[in-house]
């Protein structure tokens, strides 16, 4: 049993709209929902997607970040290379 009056109103049947249209109904914590995108004008979902210069920003990423990438893991493997003083043994 949930606690007394700490939880939301729950609204069971609250409409979500897009471009003015009601597009579904679902539960939520408020009556009405506004959206931008929903799944039946998403291109992913209407199968309308485009892919928009996808190669070149992964290139950019890649130039950006294989040259600091590389200088940091030398950095690192100099860093553990050094080995560590010995302590003098006395017999």
């Amino acid at each position: 049993m949930p606690k007394p009056n700490i939880h939301p109103q729950w609204y069971p049947e609250a409409k979500v709209y897009c471009d003015g249209e009601v597009v579904m109904i679902v539960g939520s914590t408020k009556p009405e929902l506004h959206v931008d995108i929903w799944s039946g004008n998403h291109p992913f979902f209407t199968g309308t997607q485009k892919i928009v210069d996808a190669e070149g920003r992964v290139e950019r990423f890649r130039r950006k970040y294989s040259s600091t990438k590389a200088q940091q893991t030398a950095k690192g493997k100099k860093a553990a290379a050094k080995p560590a003083p010995k302590a003098n043994k006395k017999s």
